[in-house]
Formats: C-alpha cells, structure tokens, sequence
C-alpha cells in the first residue's frame, strides 16, 4: 500500500496556483500550462477520472497511480451524507481516509441541484436535500459547503451553484444566475472566514474555483464569466453543459465564454469529457475535463478505441487473440485479449468491471497528455484532424437518450 504523506509535495518553489505555459499557434484557443497544488502538480490539459464517493468504481488507487491519472475528483454531497465530512476529517481528510497522494477536487454538489430536483428546495440561502438515502433533510448553503469541502480536504474545492436544465428558459436562467453569483461571493467570504478560524484543515492550501453558470444563453455566460472573474478566484469553471444540449450549442457556449475568463487562471469543464470532447474543447480554449464516461461505459462493455467504441459482449470478439487496441499500454491490453475480456464479461465476473476500467481511463488520461504533447510539438491541428478523422463518435441521439434516462432513473430511485 502506498504511503500517504500529508501535503509532502506541495513544491518549496512554487505557491498553488496556476501557471500558462503556451498556446496553439494554428488558430485555435488551445493551451498548456501547469497547476501546482498542495499535493503535487497538474500538467494540463488533464482529464480528471471520478471518484464520487471516494472511489473510482472499480480501481484501487494503485491503480489510477500506474495509469497515470494525476487527479481526481470526489462529491461533497455523497461525502457528506455517507460517511460524513465529519468522519472523514477525523481520519486524517480524504487524502488518507482513500489512500490517494495526488490532488483531489471535490464538486459541490451542485450538479445534486439538477439531477436531484425532485428532492431539494431552493432557498435564496442554499438548497434543502432531502436525502436519497433515507429522506432526512439536510441544507447546503454557502457556509455550510465551504466547511464540508474544507473537511474533507481536497486541493481543489468548487463554490455551491445551480446547475439548470437545459431546456429552463431565460427568465429561470436569470433567477438562478443570481443565486450562484450571490452564493459564490458568500463561498468566498466563509471560505476565508474558516480558515482565519483555524489552521489545522486536512490540507493547507486548497484553492477555490468559482463555477460559470448561464444554460445555453450567451449573455447570461457572459455576465456569469465577468461577476465570477470580478471575484479574483485561484480558477473557474463552466458548469451547465452537457446536460441535455447539443454538442453545438456546448461548443458555441465555450467559444464565447472561455475568452471572458482570465487567462491566467484554469479553466475546467465540468462533466465533459468523450473522446472527441477533449480535442473539440481544449480548442476552445478548456484545460481540465471530468467525466464519469471512460468507467461507466467499462461497467456495460463498451471499450474505448481510436476508432471508436467496441462492444466488448459480441460474440465477434470470442475467438480474438489480440488486445483491445493494439499499441495501447495499459495493463489490460499488455496482459489480455478480447476473447479473455469477452468472456469476463459475459461471464459477469467482477474482474471484467477492473480490466475494461483500466483500459478506458487509461485512454482518456493519456490522450489528455498526448494532446498536450502535441501542443507543446506545435502539432496539435495535425493531432485532432488526424483523431477525428478515424473516430467513429457515438450515436449522439442515443446518447441523449440514454442521459435523460440516466437523469429520469436517478430522480426515480431518489
């Protein structure tokens, strides 16, 4: 097991923070740089596996270490009701309590403002949960956030927003707009509060992302990017996507919105991340990416390629003697083949979940740090004509049919 040793890379020579270190020359907003944090340093673009309730399912951190992941993501609202930020802090912060010695950042929950709708109520103080759990009642307000996300210790903490449908008109847009502008500036204020409070938090040195909110309307993004940048926070975020509208209306969002955010500061899309999103909208000008994707399509066959998906129960791959993608050196594709992980698979063994997880993140991080490779090369364009050219994207009306069902079956079961 590896060894977890508090805040031991946070760098002598670098105070967190984020540094931009170049941009594409070839037209278009693509950048790299560096995010130094109390637990080691980011290179960016980076794709940020996820962790929702301290795991990424089906990976050990060994895992995710051998990978290559450099960071990952954990839910404040999960945490919060199962174990309790309480317990979590009491066994040393989430650092320790998962056994992970790289940065962390940890949402919210306001994404639980959108996909738990039918359970929350909306105040101009925060939001009342009930409990998907047991139906006990809980209030996240600014205060309230800050000081879950201050326990659990991760690197990067996000402010509490509304995240809204993507089918909510302006009038709503504008309301909820004003409460996450209101309950970021509060964020920040508790934020700094607790800390002058106290200076024995989990980590010392977490930075506070502020989150840019405004649905598919363009002058709400933009008055959402200035009141957000006006708060002078460590980095921003564009939340709201990927909820329900199209891949062009998501790509005309970020090439109007990234330009008002300061280019000094990360930008990170929020619950984004297929394969060709990567490339899409670190053109427009994104660097951090996380998405549920690469192990949610491990759980149900569906194995990532440069070609596309593959559907890892056919009976095509029952007699295939070859990796899943050759080339790829993940531990799966150097140790198995597609007739193996087929019949894992079929068979529904638990290690078919591991192995199929592996290989889809290892995909997603490592085409994050071939992209910026590639940028540092000058030869991005090169890199993403090439990519698209041969990547067969899924079915986009089927995957927005299988979203909304996802989004309908957690509001069921909640």
């Amino acid at each position: 097991m590896a060894v977890v040793t508090q805040h031991s890379a946070l760098s002598t020579q670098h105070s967190p923070g984020f540094t931009l270190q170049g941009c594409d020359t070839s037209g278009s907003m693509a950048r790299w740089g560096t995010l130094h944090t109390a637990h080691g340093v980011v290179e960016t673009p980076v794709f940020m596996p996820v962790g929702t309730q301290a795991t990424v399912k089906a990976l050990a951190p060994d895992d995710l270490r051998d990978l290559g992941a450099q960071i990952i993501l954990a839910n404040t609202y999960h945490l919060y009701l199962r174990p309790s930020v309480e317990t979590v802090a009491a066994l040393g912060g989430l650092h320790r309590f998962m056994r992970w010695d790289r940065p962390l950042l940890t949402d919210s929950g306001g994404f639980q403002v959108f996909s738990l709708a039918d359970r929350r109520k909306l105040t101009a103080d925060g939001v009342i949960f009930s409990s998907h759990l047991d139906g006990s009642r809980h209030t996240f307000t600014p205060h309230t956030v800050m000081r879950a996300e201050l326990l659990l210790g991760a690197d990067i903490i996000m402010t509490l927003d509304e995240c809204t449908p993507a089918d909510s008109d302006h009038a709503y847009n504008v309301a909820a707009l004003g409460r996450t502008h209101r309950w970021a500036a509060q964020c920040l204020a508790a934020f700094s509060e607790l800390r002058q409070q106290r200076n024995d938090w989990p980590n010392p040195a977490p930075m506070l992302f502020g989150i840019v909110q405004g649905a598919t309307f363009l002058d709400l993004r933009a008055e959402s990017a200035a009141a957000l940048a006006a708060l002078d926070l460590p980095g921003y975020a564009i939340g709201g996507l990927s909820v329900g509208e199209s891949k062009e209306q998501m790509h005309t969002v970020l090439e109007q919105t990234t330009p008002l955010l300061p280019a000094s500061k990360p930008r990170y899309l929020m619950g984004v991340g297929s394969p060709e999103d990567l490339f899409e909208c670190i053109a427009r000008g994104v660097d951090m990416f996380d998405c549920v994707l690469p192990t949610r399509l491990a759980r149900n066959g569906a194995l990532l390629t440069r070609q596309g998906r593959i559907p890892i129960k056919s009976t095509r791959y029952a007699l295939a003697d070859r990796p899943i993608e050759e080339g790829c050196a993940c531990y799966t594709c150097r140790n198995f083949s597609l007739a193996y992980l087929n019949h894992l698979y079929r068979a529904e063994e638990l290690l078919a979940y591991r192995l199929n997880s592996i290989h889809n993140v290892y995909f997603m991080v490592n085409l994050a740090k071939e992209i910026r490779a590639a940028l540092i090369a000058g030869e991005f364009a090169t890199l993403r004509a090439a990519f698209l050219a041969d990547y067969k994207v899924a079915d986009r009306a089927a995957d927005a049919a299988q979203r909304a069902a996802r989004i309908a079956s957690i509001q069921r079961k909640a």
